[in-house]
């Protein structure tokens, strides 16, 4: 198949690959802070992906030594809805806006 430069990348082994979506859709990001102070309670973050069907994936993304590397673990999804702190507007929010 002939297909763009544009969409052409190059493997770890220098083979020709195809740079391919596999989903669209949205994201939010979440921290972890200390009620008391509202500083920092850890350097995790959460990341929470939802593709165009609905279907939402959470990872873990956890800081490592050197500052250009993280560990990406898969979190196990609740069941149930949460609600996060939104810091500039000083208010609950549901997670995936309506």
């Amino acid at each position: 198949m002939d297909l763009p430069d544009a969409v052409m990348t190059k493997g770890r082994a220098g083979k020709p690959e195809v740079r391919a979506v596999d989903s669209r859709g949205s994201y939010v990001m979440c921290k972890y802070l200390d009620p008391k102070s509202m500083k920092p309670a850890d350097r995790k973050r959460k990341l929470m992906l939802k593709d165009q069907s609905g279907k939402v994936s959470e990872y873990f993304i956890i800081p490592l030594k050197d500052a250009k590397r993280a560990l990406l673990l898969t979190a196990e999804s609740e069941e149930k809805e949460r609600q996060v702190w939104n810091e500039a507007e000083r208010k609950v929010e549901e997670v995936w806006e309506s």
